[in-house]
């Protein structure tokens, strides 16, 4: 690791001010995947800026929104009573990531910006468009087990880690960022982008903003929600497949619903035809077996990862049957 200068800010405007300010900054509060970038060389800053003195660690009910500060910690919105009970899918996702540990220490912004966990991005002896743009994308025809099958490009095939952000983008959250330019709001479904040419460039954030809170509206259908994580060990491991549900139902017809996929997709991948095939219909298998071939219809799989396509659509359904009550 190379040397860095190191600035605590009091405010989010100081903060800003001085990420703003200062070439290659970062932010940087539990640290628990930046610092160990940073270690393995895989990223590199000359500043980082500590936000933890700064107030923005609230969890609280306002009217029907949920609104959670990004220094909230993982373990504290998992075990709050509101997200428990009016949230499940929320405290699921975060109750299935990392260790209890991490979870103690990893701040929810930071969880939102962890990087993603392909071996050849984390490997400073391979090449990476992610980490040197130009340089190349060897998991495309290497080993490819956990990457993407959704969302792709000739670029970068590595998918978004957070099972945080697939429950945030089943529930239609929000992400409130403060910047040089002043506040601004971006839907979830917005903030991460496609790797296209640029896979260096995963969310819209612009130089020096800041996350500084995260709203959740509370629905009837975010109380009937799941999230179910299909992964090779028990704890501290990344999603195999994850399926974010919330489902409202109309006696045995669906009424409303939201889907979000982890493990499968190079951002949390979310496609309203697959709520379409659902929204209106009955419930049966029939019908969530017709939404999980319209989740794949445009998945591409290689060869370490072909065997996604059918888990997913297997976890959606299985995710479904519960929710919904199916015999």
């Amino acid at each position: 690791m190379r040397n860095f200068g190191y600035t605590v800010a009091r405010t989010p405007s100081d903060a800003v001010r001085i990420a703003s300010g200062t070439p290659n900054s970062a932010f940087v509060a539990g640290g628990t995947d930046l610092l160990n970038l940073m270690r393995d060389g895989a990223q590199a800053h000359d500043h980082l800026v500590d936000l933890n003195h700064l107030d923005l660690g609230r969890i609280d009910m306002d009217g029907t929104t949920l609104r959670v500060g990004a220094l909230a910690r993982m373990r504290q919105v998992a075990e709050h009573p509101v997200v428990r009970r009016e949230f499940p899918v929320l405290s699921q996702a975060l109750l299935a990531s990392a260790s209890p540990q991490v979870r103690t220490m990893a701040a929810i912004g930071g969880n939102l910006l962890q990087r993603t966990r392909c071996g050849y991005f984390r490997d400073t002896g391979s090449g990476c468009n992610k980490r040197v743009p130009g340089s190349g994308c060897p998991a495309i025809g290497g080993h490819n087990r956990g990457h993407a099958i959704l969302g792709g490009s000739d670029h970068c095939i590595a998918t978004h880690p957070s099972d945080l952000a697939v429950a945030l983008t089943a529930l239609d959250a929000t992400v409130h960022l403060l910047g040089p330019d002043g506040a601004r709001t971006v839907p979830i479904a917005d903030f991460y982008l496609l790797p296209g040419v640029t896979p260096d460039r995963e969310t819209v954030l612009r130089q020096g903003e800041l996350i500084t809170r995260v709203d959740v509206p509370r629905t009837g259908a975010a109380t009937r929600s799941r999230y179910l994580k299909l992964r090779d060990r028990a704890t501290f491991e990344f999603a195999v497949v994850s399926v974010a549900a919330t489902l409202g139902m109309g006696g045995r017809t669906v009424r409303d619903v939201r889907l979000a996929f982890g493990g499968v997709g190079t951002r949390p991948w979310r496609d309203t035809r697959v709520e379409a095939a659902l929204r209106g219909r009955e419930l049966t298998t029939a019908t969530m077996t017709a939404a999980g071939r319209a989740l794949v219809s445009d998945a591409v799989a290689r060869d370490g990862n072909g065997f996604k396509v059918e888990l997913v659509q297997r976890a959606l359904v299985s995710v479904l049957t519960e929710l919904g009550g199916v015999r």
